[in-house]
C-alpha cells in the first residue's frame, strides 16, 4: 500500500482487529489520522466496485450525512478520515438514536447518484449437505450442529430465492448494523459502504430495524426501537414499503452467504493473508449455524411482534 499521500507518519500502522471481511489500520500522520482497509481480494463473494462506491460517499459525505470523510478508494485499499466514536453495542439502541438512523436512511435513499446497472442476484447455494459431509470428516468444532441443521439450512436457501421482496429499488449502504456504526456525542455515525448498491427498501428497512432492535440472539427484541427506525424514515420523508416476510429476506440471505463463506475458509484450515482471522471465521461460522435456523425459525413471530 502506498500511502505516502497522506503525509509524513508520527507512529506506525497499526492493525485495528474485529473485521469480518477486510482488515483495517489506523495511521497517523502530520496530516491528521486516517483509517486504511486493505480489501480482500482473495475469496471475495462479488466483485467489489471502488469507483462507484467512492462516488456514492462523495455525494453522501457531501449532503451532510454523518460518515467518515473518504479520501481515496483503488482495486485494493480504501482510505477514510479516522472519526473517534463509541463502538455499538449489539444490543437494542435507545429509541432516540434509532430514529436518527431511520433519518439517515431516508436522506441516503434520496440522493441523486447514478448507479451502473443493477447486478443480476445468484440464487443461494444449495449445497448444505457437501459442507455438512465436508464439515464432519475435517473435524470441525460445529459440524454436528451444521449437520444437524442442513434441512433448515436448505429451507432457508429456498426462502431467500422465492421470497417477495416489497420496493422500490434504492441505491444504498446495504449493511447499516451495530458493527457498521459509531455512536459521537449519542448521534450515529455509518462506517464501512463497501456493499453499497441497489437494494429493495424493504430489504434495507428490516435489516437495519431490526439489528438495532435486538441483542446478540433473538429474545430481547425491542419493537418501539424497531418502530423508532421507521418512524425516523417516514419522519424524513421516506416511504415505508407493504409490510411481510420479505422486509427479513435480504437480512437472511445475506447472513447466509457470509456463514458459507466463512465455512469454506473454515475447511481451508489456514491462516489467509487477508480477509478475517481464522478464528473469527470459526466465530462466525458456529454463529451462523446456531442463529440463522433460529432467526428462521421465528419469521412468524417477528412478523407478529413487530407489525405495524
Amino acid at each position: 500500500m502506498d500511502l505516502s499521500r497522506l503525509g509524513t507518519p508520527t507512529g506506525p500502522l497499526t492493525r485495528v482487529h474485529g473485521g469480518f471481511a477486510n482488515r483495517m489500520y489506523r495511521l497517523d500522520t502530520e496530516q491528521g489520522a486516517f483509517a486504511v482497509k486493505e480489501l480482500n481480494l482473495l475469496d471475495r463473494r462479488w466483485t467489489y466496485r471502488a469507483d462507484d462506491v467512492f462516488r456514492f460517499e462523495q455525494a453522501a459525505f457531501a449532503a451532510g450525512v454523518p460518515m467518515a470523510e473518504p479520501i481515496s478508494a483503488s482495486a485494493d485499499t480504501l482510505v477514510h478520515r479516522w472519526v473517534d466514536g463509541e463502538r455499538v453495542p449489539e444490543e437494542p439502541v435507545p429509541a432516540a438514536y434509532a430514529f436518527e438512523v431511520g433519518e439517515v436512511l431516508a436522506r441516503i435513499h434520496a440522493l441523486d447518484v447514478a448507479w451502473p446497472g443493477v447486478p443480476v442476484e445468484e440464487p443461494p447455494a444449495r449445497d448444505w449437505p457437501e459442507l455438512a459431509e465436508r464439515a464432519t470428516a475435517t473435524g470441525q468444532p460445529w459440524a454436528a450442529e451444521l449437520a444437524g441443521r442442513v434441512e433448515a439450512f436448505l429451507a432457508i436457501a429456498r426462502f431467500v430465492d422465492t421470497c417477495e421482496r416489497p420496493g422500490p429499488l434504492v441505491l444504498t449502504h446495504r449493511d447499516i448494523q451495530p458493527w457498521n456504526l459509531l455512536s459521537r456525542q449519542g448521534r450515529p455515525v455509518v462506517l464501512d459502504w463497501e456493499l453499497s448498491g441497489m437494494l429493495e427498501v424493504s430489504g434495507e428497512l428490516g435489516s437495519t430495524a431490526l439489528s438495532l432492535a435486538k441483542g446478540p440472539g433473538f429474545d430481547d427484541i425491542r419493537p418501539a426501537v424497531f418502530h423508532a427506525v421507521l418512524d425516523g424514515y417516514a419522519a424524513a420523508g421516506g416511504t415505508l414499503p407493504p409490510w411481510g416476510p420479505g422486509w427479513f429476506a435480504f437480512m437472511i440471505g445475506g447472513w447466509l452467504g457470509h456463514t458459507r463463506w466463512n465455512i469454506f475458509r473454515c475447511l481451508a484450515g489456514v491462516e489467509a493473508r487477508t480477509g478475517p482471522d481464522l478464528a473469527l471465521s470459526h466465530e462466525s461460522a458456529r454463529n451462523g449455524v446456531r442463529g440463522l435456523p433460529d432467526l428462521f425459525g421465528r419469521l412468524a413471530e417477528l412478523e407478529e411482534l413487530l407489525m405495524f
